[in-house]
């Protein structure tokens, strides 16, 4: 057999490609002799012109540079969007690829079987659906100070927007009015390169359920005219953060309130919610009360039970399941969050449901032998999922039933398959789909000990 002559393609090289599939993460696969190359902005059946970002051995990863000849599924981008890749695809395609990533992860990483996998949850709005929108400022080639987003795989190169479809028309006109007064005020952007300029990010919050707007711009260390923003700005909630990190986050710092409330106010599955300006509140307020109505199902609570609430930030799960629940303890390691949840316990009159500050994988041994063994745990980790050592410690706290919220089914599966090796079995699995015209998945999974 004469040797294959295949060259595995160099960093900078541009390569066309027939994309056949989508890999988790929302990049094209394609394939090269079998050698797999991931491109960013391509869709299965589109023949695309890349240029190759990293090479490794085993694969390579590409961007689209030209699109040679679109897919049948292809359809026209309603949005000029860097947060919206996906909508070039028809909706039914969104929602049929992400349940079948999920039956994908679960199977493959985790080598499960026999689960129950429903069909996903669609979204109640597929465009202006987020609450929360967190932009970043940067310098246009002629020096013009810009807000939008970060260009796709750049950590310092900024997409001025103008209508962001994912936003509502409100907190669109909030950004402007910021930029405006920015540009006024003749304030320069934070340089990523080097860490100069004030401006950083800006972040505004809305409540869908109230109609309260939530402003908070963060800054590097430096002044800015304080009660002057404030006048520029229509909005319930003013705040302005300064921070001299070098990472591009908008938590940590220092927060003031400018101007009205400190914190917004929004309503989720029939109770209130008070939300400080760096506290964690579902994105997609819409789609939360469906999230959080699949975890009620699956909880199956009948009254009595005990109900740990892991992970649990200002309590808006576990205080959607204290009516039907015996008692909700939760647990959290931010202490401002902490407190969120207690005040949020006391406005909506429940009081079956205490909140704890500290690291699930080091308290969760004290609260158990502080309130007893749970009958039902619910899990909402970050996207990184559990550590080995804290799926452990679930496992001694024994629950009989185990509901765990998942934005990542590639760490889910690995956290499923250990409870499942210690005697619990994967019962049903529900997609939600909180993120339209994105690739991110959400879903909830049921476990039950054997």
């Amino acid at each position: 057999m004469e040797a294959s002559t295949f060259t595995r393609p160099e960093k900078g090289a541009e390569i066309d490609l027939r994309v056949d599939a989508l890999a988790y993460g929302g990049n094209g696969i394609a394939r090269m002799e079998g050698y797999v190359v991931f491109v960013s902005g391509a869709i299965p059946g589109d023949l695309v012109r890349a240029v190759v970002t990293k090479r490794k051995r085993a694969y390579a990863e590409a961007r689209t540079v030209e699109v040679l000849e679109p897919s049948p599924e292809r359809i026209a981008p309603l949005a000029d969007h860097p947060g919206a890749p996906w909508q070039v695809l028809p909706y039914e395609r969104q929602l049929a690829v992400k349940h079948e990533q999920v039956r994908d992860a679960l199977t493959r990483i985790g080598r499960l079987e026999g689960f129950q996998l429903d069909g996903i949850v669609p979204a109640v709005e597929q465009w202006r659906y987020r609450n929360k929108l967190e932009y970043s400022f940067g310098t246009a080639a002629d020096g013009t100070l810009i807000c939008g987003f970060h260009a796709p795989g750049s950590w310092h190169d900024i997409v001025p927007i103008g209508d962001c479809r994912l936003a509502s028309e409100r907190s669109n006109v909030a950004r402007e009015q910021v930029l405006a007064w920015c540009h006024e005020q003749g304030l320069a952007a934070f340089d990523r390169r080097t860490h100069t300029g004030l401006l950083r990010n800006l972040v505004v919050r809305e409540g869908r359920r109230t109609g309260q707007l939530q402003v908070r711009l963060v800054t590097g260390p430096g002044d800015i005219d304080g009660p002057s923003l404030a006048t520029a700005v229509d909005c319930d909630g003013l705040s302005w953060t300064t921070t001299d990190a070098l990472a591009e986050t908008t938590q940590g710092g220092e927060t003031i309130k400018l101007a009205g409330n400190r914190t917004l106010e929004e309503e989720l599955c029939g109770l209130s919610f008070s939300i400080a300006p760096n506290a964690f509140f579902q994105t997609n307020t819409e789609m939360a009360e469906q999230l959080y109505a699949v975890v009620g199902e699956l909880a199956d609570l009948q009254g009595w039970e005990r109900v740990y609430d892991l992970y649990c930030g200002i309590g808006t799960v576990g205080l959607s399941l204290a009516a039907r629940a015996g008692e909700v303890w939760g647990l959290e390691i931010g202490e401002q969050a902490v407190a969120n949840a207690i005040s949020n316990a006391k406005r909506n009159g429940i009081d079956n449901a205490r909140f704890f500050a500290g690291d699930v994988r080091l308290a969760l041994r004290e609260l158990v032998e502080e309130a007893g063994r749970p009958d039902v745990c619910v899990i909402d980790p970050p996207r990184a999922g559990l550590s080995q050592k804290v799926v452990r410690r679930v496992i001694e706290a024994a629950p009989r039933r185990i509901v765990y919220i998942s934005c990542n089914p590639t760490t889910l599966a690995p956290n499923a398959a250990q409870l499942v090796e210690a005697g619990y079995v994967l019962r049903r699995v529900v997609p939600v789909d909180m993120f339209p015209q994105t690739p991110h998945i959400e879903c909830v999974a049921l476990l039950e000990r054997g």
